[in-house]
Protein backbone atom coordinates (compact mmCIF):
# COMPACT_ATOMS: atom_id res chain seq x y z
CA UNK A 1 0.00 0.00 0.00
CA UNK A 2 3.10 2.63 0.78
CA UNK A 3 3.93 1.92 -2.88
CA UNK A 4 0.87 2.60 -4.32
CA UNK A 5 0.60 5.36 -1.79
CA UNK A 6 3.60 6.95 -3.34
CA UNK A 7 2.85 6.52 -7.14
CA UNK A 8 -0.39 7.92 -6.52
CA UNK A 9 1.80 10.85 -4.79
CA UNK A 10 4.27 10.93 -7.85
CA UNK A 11 1.54 11.29 -9.99
CA UNK A 12 -0.16 14.27 -8.61
CA UNK A 13 3.00 15.97 -7.66
CA UNK A 14 3.92 15.49 -11.91
CA UNK A 15 0.59 16.69 -13.61
CA UNK A 16 1.25 19.01 -16.12
CA UNK A 17 -1.25 21.58 -15.73
CA UNK A 18 -2.52 22.94 -12.25
CA UNK A 19 -6.20 23.41 -12.19
CA UNK A 20 -5.81 26.57 -10.33
CA UNK A 21 -3.29 27.90 -12.23
CA UNK A 22 -5.23 27.35 -15.09
CA UNK A 23 -8.56 28.67 -14.32
CA UNK A 24 -6.43 32.18 -13.03
CA UNK A 25 -5.39 32.52 -16.80
CA UNK A 26 -8.44 31.98 -17.89
CA UNK A 27 -9.91 34.12 -15.72
CA UNK A 28 -7.10 36.92 -17.01
CA UNK A 29 -7.53 36.22 -20.27
CA UNK A 30 -11.38 37.43 -20.53
CA UNK A 31 -10.21 40.69 -18.49
CA UNK A 32 -8.22 41.71 -20.89
CA UNK A 33 -9.17 44.57 -23.35
CA UNK A 34 -10.14 42.51 -27.55
CA UNK A 35 -7.13 44.66 -28.64
CA UNK A 36 -4.56 43.14 -26.28
CA UNK A 37 -6.19 39.79 -27.27
CA UNK A 38 -3.24 38.86 -29.76
CA UNK A 39 -1.44 35.94 -31.19
CA UNK A 40 1.68 36.76 -29.48
CA UNK A 41 0.05 37.46 -25.72
CA UNK A 42 1.36 36.08 -23.09
CA UNK A 43 -1.11 37.05 -20.51
CA UNK A 44 -4.28 34.64 -19.84
CA UNK A 45 -1.52 32.11 -21.74
CA UNK A 46 1.55 31.39 -19.98
CA UNK A 47 0.93 33.66 -16.67
CA UNK A 48 -1.04 36.37 -15.31
CA UNK A 49 1.65 38.90 -15.25
CA UNK A 50 4.02 40.52 -12.70
CA UNK A 51 3.38 41.74 -9.38
CA UNK A 52 4.73 44.30 -6.90
CA UNK A 53 4.56 45.24 -3.20
CA UNK A 54 4.11 48.61 -2.14
CA UNK A 55 3.95 50.92 0.72
CA UNK A 56 6.54 48.48 2.55
CA UNK A 57 9.86 50.52 2.39
CA UNK A 58 9.49 53.69 0.50
CA UNK A 59 12.65 55.16 1.70
CA UNK A 60 15.79 55.23 -0.65
CA UNK A 61 19.40 56.62 0.23
CA UNK A 62 19.98 58.08 -3.30
CA UNK A 63 18.68 60.86 -4.94
CA UNK A 64 17.32 60.04 -8.53
CA UNK A 65 15.71 62.69 -11.56
CA UNK A 66 12.95 61.39 -11.78
CA UNK A 67 11.84 59.60 -8.77
CA UNK A 68 8.70 57.88 -9.19
CA UNK A 69 8.07 57.84 -5.30
CA UNK A 70 5.73 60.59 -4.20
CA UNK A 71 8.08 63.50 -2.02
CA UNK A 72 6.66 61.88 1.53
CA UNK A 73 8.43 58.49 0.81
CA UNK A 74 12.12 59.34 2.40
CA UNK A 75 10.27 60.91 5.44
CA UNK A 76 9.49 57.43 6.70
CA UNK A 77 11.64 55.00 8.62
CA UNK A 78 12.73 51.38 7.29
CA UNK A 79 10.90 49.12 9.53
CA UNK A 80 11.14 44.99 9.47
CA UNK A 81 8.11 44.40 11.00
CA UNK A 82 6.10 46.52 8.87
CA UNK A 83 7.07 45.16 5.77
CA UNK A 84 6.62 41.97 6.83
CA UNK A 85 2.55 42.25 7.72
CA UNK A 86 2.79 44.51 4.84
CA UNK A 87 4.09 42.03 2.44
CA UNK A 88 1.89 38.53 4.01
CA UNK A 89 -1.44 40.52 3.65
CA UNK A 90 -0.35 41.44 -0.31
CA UNK A 91 0.99 38.27 -0.91
CA UNK A 92 -1.70 36.82 0.62
CA UNK A 93 -4.86 38.97 -1.73
CA UNK A 94 -2.26 38.13 -5.01
CA UNK A 95 -2.87 34.46 -3.95
CA UNK A 96 -6.15 34.55 -3.72
CA UNK A 97 -6.80 37.05 -6.88
CA UNK A 98 -4.17 36.27 -9.32
CA UNK A 99 -3.69 32.39 -8.37
CA UNK A 100 -0.86 30.16 -6.97
CA UNK A 101 2.00 31.29 -9.27
CA UNK A 102 3.42 35.14 -10.67
CA UNK A 103 6.56 36.55 -10.25
CA UNK A 104 6.63 39.31 -7.60
CA UNK A 105 8.90 42.69 -7.03
CA UNK A 106 10.07 43.27 -3.66
CA UNK A 107 10.13 47.04 -4.13
CA UNK A 108 9.26 49.99 -2.18
CA UNK A 109 12.61 52.31 -1.85
CA UNK A 110 15.31 50.92 -1.51
CA UNK A 111 15.26 47.17 -0.16
CA UNK A 112 18.79 47.00 0.92
CA UNK A 113 18.05 49.76 3.54
CA UNK A 114 15.66 46.32 5.02
CA UNK A 115 18.22 44.05 7.57
CA UNK A 116 19.31 41.28 6.09
CA UNK A 117 17.51 39.13 8.21
CA UNK A 118 14.26 41.10 7.53
CA UNK A 119 14.91 41.07 3.71
CA UNK A 120 15.24 37.29 3.93
CA UNK A 121 11.90 37.02 5.94
CA UNK A 122 10.32 39.11 2.99
CA UNK A 123 11.45 36.60 0.45
CA UNK A 124 10.26 33.65 2.18
CA UNK A 125 6.67 34.83 2.43
CA UNK A 126 6.38 35.51 -0.85
CA UNK A 127 7.57 31.97 -2.04
CA UNK A 128 5.03 30.63 0.78
CA UNK A 129 2.69 32.35 -1.57
CA UNK A 130 3.62 30.92 -4.55
CA UNK A 131 5.44 33.96 -5.88
CA UNK A 132 9.16 34.00 -7.52
CA UNK A 133 10.65 37.24 -5.59
CA UNK A 134 13.11 39.42 -7.25
CA UNK A 135 14.38 42.31 -4.53
CA UNK A 136 14.29 46.22 -6.38
CA UNK A 137 17.78 48.25 -5.28
CA UNK A 138 20.05 50.63 -6.69
CA UNK A 139 22.73 47.81 -6.19
CA UNK A 140 24.76 50.77 -3.85
CA UNK A 141 25.31 47.36 -1.10
CA UNK A 142 28.63 45.19 -0.48
CA UNK A 143 29.33 41.76 -0.09
CA UNK A 144 28.89 41.65 3.19
CA UNK A 145 24.88 42.17 3.31
CA UNK A 146 24.77 39.86 0.49
CA UNK A 147 26.38 37.01 2.00
CA UNK A 148 24.22 37.71 5.26
CA UNK A 149 21.09 37.83 3.37
CA UNK A 150 21.47 34.55 1.76
CA UNK A 151 23.28 33.00 4.71
CA UNK A 152 21.43 32.42 8.07
CA UNK A 153 22.61 33.54 11.57
CA UNK A 154 24.70 29.73 11.68
CA UNK A 155 26.54 30.21 8.39
CA UNK A 156 24.16 27.76 6.82
CA UNK A 157 22.15 28.60 3.29
CA UNK A 158 18.43 29.73 3.86
CA UNK A 159 18.10 30.90 0.01
CA UNK A 160 18.91 28.65 -3.07
CA UNK A 161 18.36 31.22 -5.38
CA UNK A 162 18.67 35.02 -5.65
CA UNK A 163 16.50 37.17 -8.14
CA UNK A 164 17.64 41.16 -7.91
CA UNK A 165 16.62 43.95 -10.52
CA UNK A 166 19.70 46.81 -10.09
CA UNK A 167 18.71 49.87 -11.03
CA UNK A 168 21.88 52.06 -12.50
CA UNK A 169 21.84 55.46 -14.35
CA UNK A 170 23.99 58.67 -14.41
CA UNK A 171 20.74 60.84 -12.68
CA UNK A 172 21.10 58.88 -9.87
CA UNK A 173 22.99 61.18 -7.34
CA UNK A 174 24.74 59.58 -3.93
CA UNK A 175 26.32 56.54 -5.11
CA UNK A 176 29.15 55.90 -2.89
CA UNK A 177 32.67 56.30 -4.81
CA UNK A 178 30.98 58.08 -7.71
CA UNK A 179 28.45 60.91 -6.27
CA UNK A 180 27.41 62.47 -9.90
CA UNK A 181 28.16 60.38 -12.51
CA UNK A 182 29.46 62.16 -15.52
CA UNK A 183 28.52 59.87 -18.20
CA UNK A 184 26.67 55.92 -18.16
CA UNK A 185 30.19 54.78 -19.27
CA UNK A 186 31.60 55.98 -15.88
CA UNK A 187 28.88 53.35 -14.02
CA UNK A 188 30.18 50.28 -15.76
CA UNK A 189 32.64 49.25 -12.75
CA UNK A 190 30.01 49.59 -10.70
CA UNK A 191 27.43 47.79 -12.47
CA UNK A 192 30.30 44.97 -13.11
CA UNK A 193 30.84 44.72 -9.25
CA UNK A 194 27.40 44.50 -8.69
CA UNK A 195 26.96 41.12 -10.76
CA UNK A 196 30.56 40.00 -9.59
CA UNK A 197 28.96 39.57 -6.18
CA UNK A 198 26.47 36.92 -7.09
CA UNK A 199 28.72 35.16 -9.16
CA UNK A 200 30.90 34.57 -5.73
CA UNK A 201 27.89 33.89 -3.76
CA UNK A 202 26.86 31.19 -6.50
CA UNK A 203 30.87 29.75 -6.56
CA UNK A 204 31.47 29.83 -2.36
CA UNK A 205 27.85 28.53 -1.42
CA UNK A 206 26.01 27.38 -4.21
CA UNK A 207 23.37 30.19 -4.64
CA UNK A 208 21.78 30.89 -7.63
CA UNK A 209 20.71 33.85 -9.30
CA UNK A 210 18.80 36.43 -11.65
CA UNK A 211 20.00 39.79 -12.33
CA UNK A 212 17.35 42.39 -14.31
CA UNK A 213 19.27 46.01 -15.05
CA UNK A 214 17.04 48.42 -15.20
CA UNK A 215 17.91 52.10 -16.53
CA UNK A 216 15.76 55.34 -16.92
CA UNK A 217 15.94 57.16 -20.25
CA UNK A 218 15.42 60.94 -20.47
CA UNK A 219 17.23 63.02 -23.15
CA UNK A 220 19.99 63.27 -21.63
CA UNK A 221 20.76 59.54 -21.29
CA UNK A 222 18.84 58.44 -24.39
CA UNK A 223 22.05 57.94 -26.90
CA UNK A 224 23.77 55.70 -24.08
CA UNK A 225 21.81 53.26 -24.25
CA UNK A 226 23.37 51.63 -26.62
CA UNK A 227 26.65 51.67 -25.12
CA UNK A 228 25.63 50.42 -21.98
CA UNK A 229 24.28 47.20 -23.57
CA UNK A 230 27.25 46.81 -25.68
CA UNK A 231 29.75 47.65 -22.80
CA UNK A 232 27.86 45.47 -20.05
CA UNK A 233 25.77 42.44 -21.66
CA UNK A 234 28.38 39.93 -21.21
CA UNK A 235 28.57 40.81 -17.35
CA UNK A 236 26.09 38.46 -15.63
CA UNK A 237 22.41 40.27 -16.30
CA UNK A 238 20.12 37.97 -18.01
CA UNK A 239 17.47 41.12 -18.57
CA UNK A 240 18.55 44.49 -19.81
CA UNK A 241 15.16 46.52 -18.96
CA UNK A 242 14.52 50.18 -19.74
CA UNK A 243 11.76 52.82 -19.10
CA UNK A 244 11.44 56.25 -20.76
CA UNK A 245 11.35 58.86 -17.96
CA UNK A 246 7.26 59.68 -17.33
CA UNK A 247 6.23 63.18 -15.16
CA UNK A 248 4.89 60.51 -12.63
CA UNK A 249 5.99 60.56 -8.59
CA UNK A 250 8.26 63.51 -6.85
CA UNK A 251 7.35 66.55 -9.60
CA UNK A 252 10.49 68.36 -7.59
CA UNK A 253 12.90 65.78 -9.82
CA UNK A 254 11.39 66.56 -13.04
CA UNK A 255 14.21 68.37 -14.43
CA UNK A 256 14.28 67.94 -18.38
CA UNK A 257 11.30 67.41 -20.63
CA UNK A 258 11.37 63.66 -20.65
CA UNK A 259 9.08 63.23 -23.42
CA UNK A 260 11.60 63.62 -26.38
CA UNK A 261 12.61 60.47 -25.45
CA UNK A 262 10.05 58.57 -27.10
CA UNK A 263 8.91 54.95 -27.02
CA UNK A 264 10.81 54.37 -30.58
CA UNK A 265 13.37 56.77 -29.97
CA UNK A 266 14.79 54.35 -26.79
CA UNK A 267 13.76 50.97 -28.49
CA UNK A 268 15.76 52.04 -31.74
CA UNK A 269 18.50 52.68 -29.15
CA UNK A 270 18.27 49.24 -27.83
CA UNK A 271 18.44 47.73 -31.08
CA UNK A 272 21.24 49.61 -31.96
CA UNK A 273 22.87 48.33 -28.57
CA UNK A 274 22.01 44.69 -29.63
CA UNK A 275 23.20 44.75 -33.18
CA UNK A 276 20.16 43.42 -34.90
CA UNK A 277 16.32 44.51 -35.16
CA UNK A 278 13.84 43.37 -32.50
CA UNK A 279 10.21 42.16 -33.13
CA UNK A 280 8.25 42.80 -29.82
CA UNK A 281 5.37 41.47 -31.48
CA UNK A 282 6.24 37.87 -31.29
CA UNK A 283 6.03 37.50 -27.71
CA UNK A 284 3.59 40.64 -26.02
CA UNK A 285 2.91 41.30 -22.00
CA UNK A 286 -0.04 43.08 -21.90
CA UNK A 287 -0.58 46.24 -23.91
CA UNK A 288 2.63 47.09 -26.49
CA UNK A 289 2.46 50.81 -25.88
CA UNK A 290 3.60 50.02 -22.19
CA UNK A 291 5.73 47.13 -22.63
CA UNK A 292 8.28 46.09 -25.25
CA UNK A 293 10.19 42.61 -24.96
CA UNK A 294 12.42 40.68 -27.26
CA UNK A 295 13.50 37.01 -25.96
CA UNK A 296 16.79 35.99 -27.07
CA UNK A 297 20.41 35.04 -26.48
CA UNK A 298 24.09 35.70 -26.85
CA UNK A 299 26.53 33.45 -29.13
CA UNK A 300 29.80 35.46 -27.61
CA UNK A 301 28.95 38.98 -28.90
CA UNK A 302 26.00 38.33 -31.22
CA UNK A 303 22.38 38.18 -29.99
CA UNK A 304 19.94 36.42 -31.64
CA UNK A 305 15.75 35.93 -31.34
CA UNK A 306 14.76 32.56 -29.74
CA UNK A 307 11.55 32.80 -32.54
CA UNK A 308 11.96 34.59 -35.38
CA UNK A 309 8.77 36.91 -36.24
CA UNK A 310 9.62 36.95 -40.28
CA UNK A 311 9.32 32.96 -40.07
CA UNK A 312 6.02 31.05 -40.11
CA UNK A 313 7.78 28.14 -39.24
CA UNK A 314 8.80 30.34 -35.87
CA UNK A 315 5.68 31.40 -35.31
CA UNK A 316 3.78 28.00 -35.31
CA UNK A 317 6.72 27.33 -32.86
CA UNK A 318 5.19 29.70 -30.65
CA UNK A 319 1.88 29.01 -31.11
CA UNK A 320 2.19 25.32 -30.25
CA UNK A 321 4.31 26.42 -26.61
CA UNK A 322 0.99 28.32 -25.66
CA UNK A 323 -1.01 25.70 -27.01
CA UNK A 324 0.86 22.21 -24.84
CA UNK A 325 2.95 24.00 -22.60
CA UNK A 326 1.00 27.15 -21.56
CA UNK A 327 -0.32 26.04 -18.75
CA UNK A 328 2.47 24.44 -17.13
CA UNK A 329 4.10 26.39 -14.11
CA UNK A 330 7.36 27.09 -14.93
CA UNK A 331 7.43 29.74 -11.99
CA UNK A 332 9.14 28.45 -8.29
CA UNK A 333 8.65 24.83 -9.88
CA UNK A 334 12.26 22.69 -9.04
CA UNK A 335 13.97 22.06 -12.07
CA UNK A 336 13.56 18.03 -11.78
CA UNK A 337 10.17 18.41 -11.21
CA UNK A 338 9.44 20.72 -14.06
CA UNK A 339 11.50 18.49 -16.38
CA UNK A 340 8.62 15.47 -15.12
CA UNK A 341 5.93 17.71 -16.51
CA UNK A 342 7.53 18.72 -19.38
CA UNK A 343 8.08 15.10 -20.25
CA UNK A 344 4.67 14.02 -19.30
CA UNK A 345 3.31 16.33 -21.73
CA UNK A 346 5.53 15.14 -23.98
CA UNK A 347 4.69 11.69 -24.27
CA UNK A 348 0.84 12.90 -24.51
CA UNK A 349 1.74 15.45 -27.38
CA UNK A 350 5.38 13.66 -29.46
CA UNK A 351 5.16 16.07 -32.42
CA UNK A 352 6.16 18.43 -30.12
CA UNK A 353 9.41 16.52 -30.37
CA UNK A 354 9.52 17.28 -33.78
CA UNK A 355 8.81 20.58 -33.80
CA UNK A 356 11.07 21.20 -31.17
CA UNK A 357 14.22 19.77 -33.20
CA UNK A 358 12.97 21.80 -36.63
CA UNK A 359 13.19 24.69 -34.05
CA UNK A 360 16.23 23.73 -32.99
CA UNK A 361 18.15 22.91 -36.48
CA UNK A 362 17.04 26.40 -37.58
CA UNK A 363 18.37 28.37 -34.67
CA UNK A 364 21.44 26.28 -35.11
CA UNK A 365 21.41 27.60 -38.94
CA UNK A 366 20.62 30.96 -38.37
CA UNK A 367 23.93 31.16 -35.76
CA UNK A 368 25.99 29.44 -37.27
CA UNK A 369 27.83 25.93 -37.06
CA UNK A 370 31.31 27.68 -36.82
CA UNK A 371 30.18 30.50 -34.28
CA UNK A 372 28.73 27.47 -31.91
CA UNK A 373 31.47 25.73 -31.87
CA UNK A 374 33.96 28.65 -31.08
CA UNK A 375 32.24 29.31 -28.48
CA UNK A 376 32.01 25.91 -27.34
CA UNK A 377 28.17 25.77 -27.78
CA UNK A 378 27.64 28.48 -25.14
CA UNK A 379 24.34 30.64 -25.03
CA UNK A 380 23.89 33.38 -22.54
CA UNK A 381 19.71 33.96 -22.29
CA UNK A 382 19.02 37.85 -22.61
CA UNK A 383 15.88 39.50 -22.59
CA UNK A 384 15.55 43.02 -23.47
CA UNK A 385 12.34 44.84 -22.55
CA UNK A 386 11.49 48.84 -22.51
CA UNK A 387 8.67 50.04 -19.98
CA UNK A 388 6.67 52.57 -20.52
CA UNK A 389 5.06 54.35 -17.65
CA UNK A 390 1.93 57.38 -18.42
CA UNK A 391 2.27 60.15 -16.62
CA UNK A 392 0.02 61.21 -13.64
CA UNK A 393 -2.13 64.06 -15.38
CA UNK A 394 -4.01 61.53 -17.63
CA UNK A 395 -3.48 58.23 -15.41
CA UNK A 396 -5.66 60.14 -12.15
CA UNK A 397 -8.90 60.79 -14.72
CA UNK A 398 -8.66 58.01 -16.60
CA UNK A 399 -8.40 56.03 -13.46
CA UNK A 400 -11.19 57.70 -11.64
CA UNK A 401 -13.55 57.36 -14.78
CA UNK A 402 -12.97 53.60 -14.95
CA UNK A 403 -13.62 53.17 -11.35
CA UNK A 404 -17.16 54.95 -12.27
CA UNK A 405 -17.28 52.83 -15.51
CA UNK A 406 -16.69 55.41 -17.69
CA UNK A 407 -15.01 54.93 -21.07
CA UNK A 408 -13.73 58.22 -21.62
CA UNK A 409 -14.72 59.91 -25.04
CA UNK A 410 -11.25 62.35 -25.51
CA UNK A 411 -8.67 60.15 -27.04
CA UNK A 412 -5.70 60.44 -25.12
CA UNK A 413 -7.55 59.09 -21.92
CA UNK A 414 -9.11 56.14 -23.66
CA UNK A 415 -5.81 55.32 -24.72
CA UNK A 416 -4.81 55.29 -20.77
CA UNK A 417 -7.75 53.32 -19.85
CA UNK A 418 -6.99 50.67 -22.19
CA UNK A 419 -3.32 50.50 -21.32
CA UNK A 420 -4.74 50.46 -17.52
CA UNK A 421 -7.11 47.34 -18.49
CA UNK A 422 -4.27 45.70 -19.93
CA UNK A 423 -1.42 46.24 -17.44
CA UNK A 424 1.19 43.77 -16.84
CA UNK A 425 2.08 44.64 -13.22
CA UNK A 426 -0.31 44.59 -10.31
CA UNK A 427 -0.11 45.71 -6.87
CA UNK A 428 -2.32 44.67 -4.24
CA UNK A 429 -4.92 46.33 -1.76
CA UNK A 430 -5.71 44.10 1.24
CA UNK A 431 -7.70 46.69 3.33
CA UNK A 432 -10.30 46.71 0.36
CA UNK A 433 -9.72 43.69 -1.54
CA UNK A 434 -8.47 45.46 -4.73
CA UNK A 435 -5.51 44.81 -7.32
CA UNK A 436 -4.43 48.31 -9.31
CA UNK A 437 -1.68 48.53 -11.60
CA UNK A 438 1.57 50.42 -11.04
CA UNK A 439 1.26 53.60 -12.90
CA UNK A 440 -1.95 53.88 -10.77
CA UNK A 441 -0.64 53.38 -7.49
CA UNK A 442 2.43 55.82 -8.56
CA UNK A 443 -0.10 58.50 -9.69
CA UNK A 444 -2.65 58.38 -7.26
CA UNK A 445 -2.64 56.09 -4.13
CA UNK A 446 0.97 57.17 -3.35
CA UNK A 447 0.55 60.28 -1.88
CA UNK A 448 -1.90 59.84 0.27
CA UNK A 449 0.00 56.11 1.40
CA UNK A 450 3.17 57.93 2.45
CA UNK A 451 1.91 60.64 3.59
CA UNK A 452 0.02 58.16 6.21
CA UNK A 453 2.87 56.25 6.84
CA UNK A 454 4.97 59.06 7.90
CA UNK A 455 2.97 59.30 11.13
CA UNK A 456 2.57 55.42 11.40
CA UNK A 457 6.67 54.95 10.82
CA UNK A 458 8.07 58.66 11.36
CA UNK A 459 11.19 59.48 11.42
CA UNK A 460 13.07 60.41 14.48
CA UNK A 461 15.75 63.00 14.58
CA UNK A 462 18.38 62.99 16.92
CA UNK A 463 20.18 66.25 17.88
CA UNK A 464 23.89 65.84 18.36
CA UNK A 465 25.28 68.40 20.91
CA UNK A 466 28.77 69.66 19.48
CA UNK A 467 31.54 71.63 21.28
CA UNK A 468 31.02 75.13 20.05
CA UNK A 469 34.64 76.08 20.22
CA UNK A 470 35.27 73.50 17.61
CA UNK A 471 33.98 75.92 14.83
CA UNK A 472 31.93 72.81 13.44
CA UNK A 473 27.95 73.63 13.49
CA UNK A 474 25.39 71.07 15.10
CA UNK A 475 24.47 67.84 13.03
CA UNK A 476 21.29 66.02 12.70
CA UNK A 477 21.37 62.04 12.55
CA UNK A 478 18.47 60.16 10.88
Amino acid sequence: MRITAKLRALERATRPYDTEFAAAMERRWAELPEAARTPGQILGRHGVGCEGTHGVFPKCNLKCTPCYHSRDANRVRVDGPHTHEQVTAQMRLLRELRGPRAHAQLIGGEVSLLAPDDHAAALAVMRGHGREPMSFTHGDFDDDYLTRLALGPDGTRRLDRLSFAAHFDRFMYGRRGIERPPDEQSLNPYRARFAAMFVRLRREHGVRFFLAHNMTVTPGNLDEVAGVIRDCHAMGYGMFSFQPAAFLGDERRWKEKFREATPDAVWAEIERGAGTRLDHRVFENGDVRCNRTSYGFYVGRHWYPFLDGDDPRDLAVRDAFFRYFGKVTFTGTPPALLAARLLRVVARHPSTVVTGLRWLARTARRVGLLRLVRHRMRARPVTFVMHQFMDAEVVAPAWEMMQRGEQAEDPGLRETQERLAACHYAMAHPEDGTLVPACVQHAVLDPAENAALRTLLPIVEVRITVDRSSGTSPKEKK
